[in-house]
């Protein structure tokens, strides 16, 4: 993501993560198709996350409409509360990575398929990408 939006910042920040939130619930019908022999805690787990990452990211794009409708005067208020919908996408973000490193460790199918862990590895990258653009963007906000 490119920092020189300026007063565009939040829609901006806000793309990426209605993007981001749409990839990480893409990616857990991904893991549930590849790995179809997957252990029925982690599909049932990935289910779950994927009905929450789409929550999230609906939630994101009422933001997206909000912003636009503001036709470029957000308020101080409209403002923090982007600001805190990219804190809580971060800490989404971080904990799929976190459940996804252990469906890659402590699934005994996905332990022992290589196409498997090249996959969730890529997964975690892709999702770690977005992390470092929302820090990013918090770290100068605060």
């Amino acid at each position: 993501m490119q920092f020189y939006y300026g007063g565009q910042m939040p829609l901006r920040v806000l793309d990426e993560a209605e993007f981001w939130k749409e990839q990480e619930a893409e990616h857990t019908v991904v893991m549930r198709e590849l790995v179809t022999d997957l252990e029925e805690k982690y599909v049932k787990a990935l289910k779950h996350w994927e009905e929450v990452l789409n929550t999230t990211h609906q939630h994101v794009k009422r933001f997206i409409e909000s912003v636009v409708r503001s036709n470029k005067h957000i308020s101080p208020a409209l403002y923090q509360q982007v600001l805190d919908l990219v804190s809580f996408c971060l800490q989404e973000s971080q904990a799929f990575i976190q459940f996804c490193r252990q469906v890659k460790t402590e699934s005994t199918v996905v332990s022992g398929n290589h196409t498997a862990k090249v996959v969730v590895d890529h997964i975690v990258d892709e999702s770690e990408y977005f992390t470092g653009i929302a820090q990013t963007i918090l770290y100068e906000q605060y």
